[in-house]
């Protein structure tokens, strides 16, 4: 039999969706029989990342149950995998000794975001059980602050000096290889840890054993240091297509490695929370489908609330010109148009400056030039938008002032929304102020409060009253 003739796998010719769909109904079913010598041996061949989610799509009796026919080190892994609200609930299913197994082989970085999360009692008596080695990596992480480099990076890398040979230096990443998180970069230091440079494992293999790592070292390198903000680390690191980067104290001594796993699951994190935040509903992080409905709706009645109140004082205005009303009742039909697509418009117009800000897509434009850009684009579209809704309203009403005023308006409140929604981001970030969270609530006030006044004062002008 050739090489190209060998059965492939049934799992291979899955998508990872339905490898966990699959794997999640056989364990449940063989649980549920209690065949636990059938459950484990299913799990053989699956990626601990599958694992994780098939074991989170379990009742959560069964949870507990499927993670001890784990091994050991499978175990740890695995469980690094799991979203923060089954790793708690397995914690209070496991005994002493099998909470510590698991939290001493995780890496430090996964290790102190797990105790970032759970309850103080909890970190307090875990920390007197684990060992002063492990606690002590693990508060180093835990001292810098949230969201920044110091917090997210591991202590596990590989370090070298410039005088060691090629053949040393091999062998040193033989020893090291297990306790490590990356052996593809290495790292040069000096004797004070200060960082010199880079030499990846690809030029080390190539080179002649005899070869001095100084010669081989890039001196030009580029790094983190500790309080850099998260954000900025996975944009270095997508920027210049990096496995690692080096994080660095305020005196230049390596500290750590940030790896690409970890920025993507810092990328996932940031854009979620600025989804979540240009929906108005409040992100402190966690899984949202598996958060207590009360904590939901206490994140979401905020900005609710104050549209609540934005509608409010749309309708004192809108009582407020009973006599053109009263004249021209048809002109009311027309409010929620007019709001409506002044809203969608304003809302286009945040959403692409705030994906700009976070992608620095705009760095090389200033704040008036964007809104300028802007202004002139919600023009056009209000120009097209106002012809048709001209043309529209003339055809259900038969009145020509009305359907010019509708006309005009919707084009003056494009321009408005437009301009709102790409100057109020610039204007929050100013004031330290989260642009996503806080941008939607004020446009919809501007277009719906200063809309619906554009609106009359128009048609008072053309209908003449």
């Amino acid at each position: 039999m050739t090489e190209n003739q060998y059965p492939s796998s049934p799992l291979q010719t899955l998508s990872r969706r339905e490898i966990t769909e699959l794997v999640r109904s056989q364990l449940a079913a063989l649980l549920d029989q209690g065949d636990l010598q059938g459950a484990k041996a299913i799990l053989v061949p699956v990626q601990p990342a599958d694992i994780a989610e098939a074991i989170e799509g379990l009742p959560e009796a069964m949870q507990a149950i499927a993670f001890r026919l784990l091994s050991k080190d499978e175990a740890t892994e695995v469980y690094e995998h799991l979203d923060s609200s089954v790793q708690q609930a397995l914690l209070e299913e496991f005994r002493r000794q099998e909470v510590l197994d698991i939290i001493e082989n995780m890496s430090p970085d996964d290790r102190a975001r797990l105790l970032d999360e759970l309850p103080a009692k909890v970190v307090r008596r875990l920390r007197a059980q684990l060992s002063p080695a492990e606690w002590q990596s693990t508060a180093l992480l835990m001292g810098y602050e949230p969201g920044t480099a110091g917090r997210i990076m591991t202590p596990e890398y590989i370090s070298l000096k410039e005088n060691m040979t090629v053949s040393q230096t091999l062998e040193r990443i033989r020893n090291l290889a297990p306790v490590t998180e990356i052996i593809y970069y290495l790292y040069v230091t000096d004797v004070a840890r200060q960082l010199k440079g880079i030499v990846s494992l690809r030029d080390l293999v190539i080179a002649q054993p005899d070869r001095i790592v100084g010669e081989l070292m890039t001196r030009d390198v580029v790094f983190v240091h500790t309080d850099t903000d998260q954000e900025e680390v996975a944009r270095l690191i997508q920027r210049y297509d990096f496995l690692a980067i080096p994080v660095v104290d305020s005196e230049q001594r390596l500290v750590g490695i940030i790896t690409v796993d970890d920025v993507i699951d810092i990328l996932e994190q940031e854009t979620t929370e600025d989804i979540y935040a240009l929906g108005g509903v409040q992100s402190e992080g966690d899984n949202y489908f598996q958060t207590n409905l009360l904590t939901v709706a206490r994140r979401r009645v905020v900005w609710l609330f104050v549209l609540l109140i934005t509608n409010t004082v749309t309708g004192t205005i809108i009582k407020s010109q009973q006599d053109i009303l009263q004249q021209v009742v048809v002109l009311a039909a027309f409010i929620p148009l007019l709001t409506g697509t002044g809203g969608n418009v304003g809302a286009q117009s945040s959403t692409v400056v705030i994906r700009g800000m976070n992608t620095e897509e705009i760095r090389l434009l200033g704040p008036l030039q964007v809104v300028w850009r802007e202004a002139i684009a919600g023009g056009l579209l209000g120009g097209i938008l106002g012809s048709i809704a001209t043309v529209w309203g003339f055809f259900l009403q038969g009145n020509l002032a009305v359907a010019f005023s509708v006309g005009i308006s919707l084009m003056a409140i494009s321009i408005l929304a437009s301009v709102s929604g790409s100057a109020l981001p610039f204007l929050f970030r100013a004031l330290k102020l989260d642009p996503a969270l806080m941008s939607a609530p004020f446009i919809t006030t501007a277009v719906d409060v200063l809309g619906v006044l554009i609106y009359f004062t128009i048609a008072r002008l053309v209908l003449q009253l």
